[in-house]
């Protein structure tokens, strides 16, 4: 633009200086120069990626992340479009319905369970403050208010599905019927409210067993009715305290008092304006019926079987659609209902969800008493007794199940690593999707199988209080390791389970596709027109539109209904249906492979389980050449951290995670980390220290442990730290040895010895300590000294031929000594300064000591023995040859001895002994700071007593006012 306002006169003329070209090498250069940063940075990036990159992975760690799981764009009437617009209505109801069923039943799973099971954790029992119980109740409430509409809208739905399966089965015959449904059976739509009644069930066991929101809820309510009493004095208005006691009442009246599932099946489903009188349609007793018989023979081939996948769940369905059955209808079928207690035998107990352990024969029992009436008692004790039969049966067989599974584990991973590592071959494409579809199916059984039995054992063994083996709890830990092994296994090849997965559901749905084609052609080809195969042909055309697209929920839901309507008439024969509900299970595990993986890998439950921790890491200390196991095990323990996020009963999540990272973290320190630490250590100074008479070292003898496996380790992660195993034996050797190198520097060479062999033994990389080989001949520190002068006098003693201090006595292997080399060195280092405040503060000291000797000397008993002794010296000298006797002398002590002795033994004469000797160390110590100072100047000098020292002296002596006597006592 510039260029095109300015004037043709005033253009520049144009020519290259070649600077142009100068510009353009520069830009060129940088822009190579930033190519191959940004290419190492690339490969960088890519090497920290690498899949063989450590063992140490997690979800939230990785910078890049594959969701297999597609999201459908379309609403439920957008897919469900023929031109039978009846059929489409009864599609889309149904559809509609188990989509709902299937959001509240992830809203329960994610939110209200683990919000009323972490209720009341991360507390401890020993450090609750008063009133800190109902502070928790009171941030709970609001938690408990969105539970109740969650309970409600789940009542609603029940009583949706209910009226909207009754109104398509119609027995009256004065009714116009909606389809055809003589041949049509929604099983799928009755497993979503069999799986709907399961949470109301899974919602009532979890506030059965949680006594301590009991507790806490009776102790808000006490506090509620103090507030009554006195309401100004917590500022609440009076009016709002009534509704607020009355939403507590209701509160506990719907949830706890363990009566969610009950009061769902006893709603009023005959309700003439919603969908007529549901109890007196035979038509849909007889189809509700057969459905549960359905699914429950399905259950029942299974359950137990290697390959069970989610037959346990749907017993728990099947047990809530009998009842419900039971109190719509009131009616019984005997057979049935002893069928349904026959699998206890098998399966005592399910796991519902975390540690919640469910006992169906109870649970049919106490739901349907008219049954139960029917049936012996014997029989029934029998299945009660059999929950202890299966716990021993399973003790017993847990060693040989975790060699199995090993077996099993190890060679499917061997399994999926050639798969997965081999190209696909053009010719044999179909075969190799089908082989690795299989793979990753025996994966998630095999998954599923292994997290069922170390839940329901664990549990089980909880419930029932019953005390668990060590080796029982090896084992299940073994199995824990190897049910995360699996996850570990779909996750490290995840690029090639993500490529493979596309295309086996591509293949999938061409398989279906093909054998609707097929049936749909046989309709076609029938002639005869009716309503039915009219609702046959939309529904067959409704699943080939539904799988001609994206493998979503929505759309294999909308087959699994189409289907229902479509193989009545005998549409597809008996050799076809099967296949094709085979090709259609394994669209459904295939379509949410990463998801399955994740539930059944899922270790959160360990949480509650938390105490074989420690048994554990005590077997892999002792059992130390495969400790990279430890991994897996930690990887287990960070499963329940996402589901800590929705406890609601804390200020804040961050507390309970605290709370569970310090505890586990305790627990590591304890029976892992200082094990270790100890033991290495000990090993050293064995090892160093040979040539003493030790303890029979022999490995032959008494075993030995190769402690080196753990310092292989890669860090391992938990929360937001890394562990590194290594690195922390490695900081407290070297915090160790230099500490106590510093305490006994003469030791100096053993703990340099020990580092080398910790180097060379373990790889561990000491740090040098540096410290000095010898003393640096500091001694004490004249300031030191001069504060404590009364301790150093009296532990000192002072030589006065060599001028120098010993030590009296210590607890150390050697005495200390002070001469005049150290008050030199404490001179230099503080200044020459320090001197007269030094001599002073000795001489105020020796005052007080001169005090004392006097009034000792004057003290009537000891004057009187010594003017005694003293007349009778001179009178018996010339005799005694100038001599004390002995005896006399003897004499002198026992009769001072008389006077009293101090309660460690010692007389006056002692006690003023030690008087004199602390005048002579003060004195001499004196003598030492004169000398030092002038050692400072002169590197070598003796002392010489110097006149000032003698007239200070004089001074100090006349200044106490001594007699004459005590001051030639003193100068001698």
């Amino acid at each position: 633009m510039a260029a095109e306002t300015i004037a043709p006169d005033w253009e520049f003329d144009r020519f290259d200086d070649g600077s142009q070209k100068i510009h353009t090498e520069v830009q060129l250069k940088n822009y190579s120069k930033f190519l191959e940063e940004y290419t190492s940075q690339l490969r960088g990036i890519e090497e920290a990626l690498d899949d063989s990159i450590g063992d140490v992975w997690d979800f939230t760690l990785d910078p890049i992340a594959l969701k297999l799981l597609p999201y459908e764009q379309s609403s439920l009437l957008e897919l469900i479009k023929t031109d039978n617009k009846v059929l489409n209505k009864v599609i889309t109801v149904y559809a509609a319905l188990c989509s709902e069923v299937k959001k509240l039943k992830y809203e329960a799973e994610t939110k209200f369970y683990n919000g009323l099971l972490y209720y009341g954790e991360g507390v401890s029992n020993t450090s609750v403050v008063e009133g800190e119980s109902q502070i928790q109740m009171g941030r709970f409430i609001s938690f408990l208010q969105e539970l109740s509409c969650f309970v409600s809208r789940c009542y609603e739905v029940v009583v949706n599905i209910v009226h909207q399966l009754a109104a398509l089965y119609n027995s009256n015959k004065g009714s116009t019927k909606i389809i055809e449904s003589s041949g049509v059976h929604f099983q799928i739509v009755y497993e979503h409210l069999g799986e709907l009644l399961v949470v109301l069930l899974t919602l009532d066991e979890i506030m059965e067993n949680h006594g301590t929101l009991k507790d806490h809820w009776k102790m808000y309510k006490r506090l509620l009715k103090s507030v009554h009493h006195n309401p100004g004095k917590f500022s609440i208005p009076e009016e709002k305290l009534k509704p607020f006691e009355k939403l507590l009442l209701r509160l506990e009246g719907q949830m706890l008092d363990g009566m969610i599932f009950q009061t769902c099946v006893e709603q009023r489903f005959n309700d003439p304006g919603e969908g007529g009188a549901v109890a007196k349609n035979s038509a849909f007793a007889e189809e509700f019926a057969f459905n549960i018989r359905t699914i429950f023979t399905n259950v029942e081939s299974k359950i137990g079987e290697p390959s069970e996948i989610d037959q346990r769940d749907k017993y728990a369905s099947v047990c809530g659609l009998f009842v419900l059955h039971f109190h719509i209808f009131r009616s019984v079928d005997k057979k049935f209902y002893k069928a349904l207690l026959d699998i206890c035998k098998k399966v005592p107990a399910v796991t519902l969800t975390a540690n919640i352990i469910w006992f169906p024969d109870a649970f049919l029992v106490a739901k349907v008493p008219a049954a139960a009436k029917l049936m012996d008692k014997k029989s029934l004790l029998a299945i009660r007794a059999q929950r202890d039969v299966h716990l021993q049966q399973r003790a017993q067989t847990l060693t040989k199940d975790v060699q199995s599974y090993y077996v099993f584990v190890t060679s499917w991973m061997m399994k999926m690593e050639s798969i997965l590592s081999t190209e696909h071959k053009s010719g044999k494409l179909s075969e190799d999707l089908n082989s690795r579809c299989n793979v990753f199916v025996q994966g998630i059984l095999y998954a599923y199988s292994i997290g069922t039995i170390i839940k329901t054992t664990m549990n089980m063994y909880m419930s029932m209080q019953r005390p668990m083996t060590k080796t029982s709890v090896k084992a299940l830990c073994r199995l824990v390791e190897l049910l995360k092994a699996v996850e570990h296994m779909f996750h490290r090849r995840s690029m090639f389970v993500a490529d493979s997965v596309s295309h086996i559901t591509q293949q999938l749905q061409s398989q279906a596709l093909n054998a609707i084609g097929v049936a749909k052609k046989r309709v076609i080809s029938d002639k005869k027109y009716s309503e039915q195969r009219l609702d046959v042909l939309s529904s067959l055309v409704l699943a080939e539109n539904a799988l001609s697209g994206p493998s979503t929920k929505e759309r294999r839901l909308v087959v699994s209904l189409a289907l229902c309507v479509g193989t009545q008439l005998k549409t597809f024969k008996d050799e076809e249906l099967l296949p094709l509900q085979l090709v259609l299970k394994k669209l459904d595990l295939i379509s949410e492979l990463s998801e399955r993986v994740k539930l059944q890998c899922d270790c959160s439950f360990l949480y509650w389980h938390r105490a074989v921790f420690p048994i554990y890491l005590d077997d892999v200390y002792d059992n130390a050449v495969d400790a990279a196991r430890i991994h897996y095990m930690f990887s287990a323990l960070r499963d329940s951290v996402p589901s800590m996020l929705y406890a609601k009963h804390m200020e804040s999540c961050d507390q309970l995670l605290e709370s569970y990272d310090k505890e586990i973290m305790d627990v590591f320190n304890e029976h892992l980390l200082d094990k270790l630490c100890k033991e290495i250590e000990k090993d050293l100074r064995l090892s160093v220290h040979t040539h003493l008479k030790l303890d029979d070292r022999n490995p032959f003898k008494v075993g030995m442990k190769d402690l080196a496996h753990f310092f292989s380790l890669k860090p391992i992660r938990f929360f937001n730290r890394f562990i590194f195993i290594k690195a922390y034996v490695t900081h407290y050797l070297d915090k160790t040895f230099y500490n106590l190198t510093t305490v006994a520097l003469h030791d100096w060479a053993t703990y340099s010895e020990m580092r080398n062999l910790a180097t060379q033994r373990y790889g561990l990389m000491m740090t040098e300590a540096h410290l000095p080989s010898q003393t640096l001949e500091q001694g004490l520190d004249v300031l030191e000294i001069m504060r404590n002068i009364h301790v150093f006098v009296s532990r000192y003693l002072y030589n006065l031929n060599n001028q120098i201090f010993v030590e009296k006595a210590s607890n150390n292997k050697h005495l200390n000594t002070i001469n005049i080399r150290h008050i030199a060195n404490s001179i230099r280092t503080h200044g020459t300064g320090i001197m007269n405040t030094t001599v002073n503060f000795t001489y105020q000291f020796l005052r007080k000591k001169f005090y004392i000797f006097s009034q000792f000397m004057y003290d009537e008993h000891i004057k009187s023995r010594l003017i005694k002794d003293i007349r009778f010296f001179r009178e018996t000298k010339d005799q005694s040859d100038q001599k004390y006797p002995f005896e006399r002398a003897e004499k002198f002590n026992r009769g001072i001895r008389k006077l009293g002795i101090t309660p460690d033994g010692q007389s006056y004469l002692d006690q003023f002994r030690q008087l004199i000797s602390q005048i002579g160390n003060a004195m001499g110590y004196v003598r030492m700071i004169r000398s030092g100072g002038l050692h400072c100047c002169s590197s070598a000098i003796r002392f010489v007593p110097d006149l000032e020292d003698i007239v200070n002296f004089e001074e100090l002596v006349k200044e106490e006012g001594l007699s004459e006597e005590t001051q030639k006592a003193a100068r001698r």
